[in-house]
């Protein structure tokens, strides 16, 4: 016990650390308040650890300052950090979907650092409409007659359905009521936009005269047919479902409108890239559906926000609805999602955009970078499959090749490799590197990375 005690004593006092020259400096870069707390927190685990153990020995003052030092990076440090993605998801949901193009990030910073036009007419120099270029830009690239940006997908399935069939019935398909990351499901969607949920059909078969029906109950009221894009699975065998020309037949009989879900919404044709066909948003509107709504940060490659386009008279009902200011976007989204869009206004989406990008590399693009890295760190190339992601294309893959580095405890490693913001993934025990979904000026930072964790891992 006197031990302890004699331990406890040699602790400096909090003012004492405070007025150590390494610590002022300190305070002048994180401020008074939260270095002193630093301090405090700092000399309270110590105390704590002194009392744990006789042997435990006093740190040194240059020892405290590094962990208080240490305690303010990590408490001033952003929670969201950028990282490497060598994992071959392309859309991944856990690390931000689509990164923006470069064009799109300039756009970002020129609008944050000063004002802007956000609601200001320039030509009239009187308040304007929030979102009117963007939009204008949508039904440009998607050939619709107007548009609307909201903050999310989900918003605007919401403010659809509040708008257009509130204490109304909505009728879907079984088939299409899913769930997608993070515990999103249409179902939940649907209810708590205050409609009425009519379920047609069954999982795997849903007909033409199961929506007749439906709608043809009067106690359903129905206002609404939506249609949702199955997202990330495939219901494959004994199935069929009715097309979206169908759907909007159904609706024409009864005067109901018909709205299409497309969730990741693309504007290119997958096709052409070796992939399954994803219904693009210009098929939905040639189909006739009166509205369509999709994501902005998945196939389109631009910043997280929900677009609906359609016909003008239903979208300006959307427009005036309560819930339309509570859910619209900032002017940061509005920046990036205009210079977005005009990459596929001028035909430069594959080579501008990086998810585009990504899935239009070349195998042997792919394969001269990873011998790159073979050459300066080891490990060897083997055959391999990038995915989509993002709940586009379920079951599509693109080949690619990997970096497969073995090593002693792959769990262990791709532990280390998160602590240098890399996230790899670990397949048949071997830690995994698909560079499809590196970007390019990324290589450099990750070869050097590797090299030295293997060269102290040996």
């Amino acid at each position: 016990m006197p031990m302890k005690n004699e331990n406890l004593r040699s602790l400096p006092s909090v003012d004492k650390l405070l007025h150590i020259i390494e610590v002022q400096v300190l305070q002048r870069s994180f401020g008074c308040p939260l270095t002193t707390e630093a301090v405090r927190n700092v000399l309270s685990k110590e105390r704590e650890n002194l009392l744990k153990s006789d042997r435990y020995e006093v740190a040194s003052h240059s020892e405290l300052i590094k962990q208080i030092e240490k305690s303010l990076e990590k408490e001033t440090s952003m929670v969201q950090q950028p990282v490497i993605n060598a994992t071959g998801v392309i859309l991944h949901t856990n690390l931000g979907r689509a990164p923006l193009s470069i064009e799109a990030q300039q756009a970002i910073v020129a609008i944050a650092e000063d004002y802007s036009t956000l609601e200001f007419d320039l030509d009239l120099g009187q308040r304007g409409a929030r979102g009117t270029d963007v939009e204008e830009l949508i039904c440009r690239a998607t050939g619709s007659e107007a548009a609307l940006v909201v903050n999310n997908n989900a918003a605007a399935v919401m403010l659809i359905l509040k708008s257009l069939a509130w204490k109304q019935g909505v009728v879907i398909s079984r088939g299409q009521l899913i769930e997608i990351g993070g515990g999103f499901r249409i179902p939940d969607v649907i209810k708590q936009s205050g409609v009425n949920l009519i379920e047609v059909g069954t999982t795997n078969r849903t007909h033409p005269y199961d929506y007749h029906k439906a709608i043809e109950e009067e106690h359903n009221n129905v206002a609404l047919i939506l249609r949702a894009h199955h997202s990330n699975y495939n219901i494959v065998g004994f199935t069929t479902e009715p097309n979206l020309k169908e759907l909007v037949s159904i609706g024409w009989k009864h005067n109901i409108p018909v709205v299409d879900d497309l969730g990741s919404g693309t504007l290119l044709d997958t096709s052409n890239f070796g992939l399954a066909h994803e219904p693009t948003v210009q098929d939905s509107l040639n189909a006739g559906v009166s509205l369509v709504c999709f994501s902005a940060d998945k196939l389109l490659g631009g910043p997280q926000a929900g677009i609906i386009v359609g016909g003008k008279s239903i979208i300006n009902r959307l427009r005036i609805h309560p819930l339309a200011r509570a859910m619209r976007v900032d002017k940061l989204c509005i920046a990036a999602l205009s210079a977005t869009l005009l990459h596929y206004i001028k035909d430069e989406a594959v080579k501008k955009i990086p998810v585009w990008k990504m899935i239009d590399m070349d195998v042997n693009e792919i394969k001269i970078r990873a011998h790159r890295m073979v050459d300066q760190v080891g490990g060897k190339l083997m055959s391999g499959l990038s995915t989509i992601g993002g709940g586009s294309l379920p079951g599509e893959t693109l080949p690619t090749i990997l970096v497969s580095i073995k090593v002693e405890s792959s769990a262990r490693f791709a532990k280390d490799l998160r602590k240098h913001k890399i996230i790899a993934r670990i397949q048949d025990d071997q830690v995994m590197i698909d560079l499809r979904t590196v970007l390019p000026h990324h290589d450099d930072k990750l070869i050097s990375t590797l090299k030295n964790m293997l060269s102290i891992s040996t």
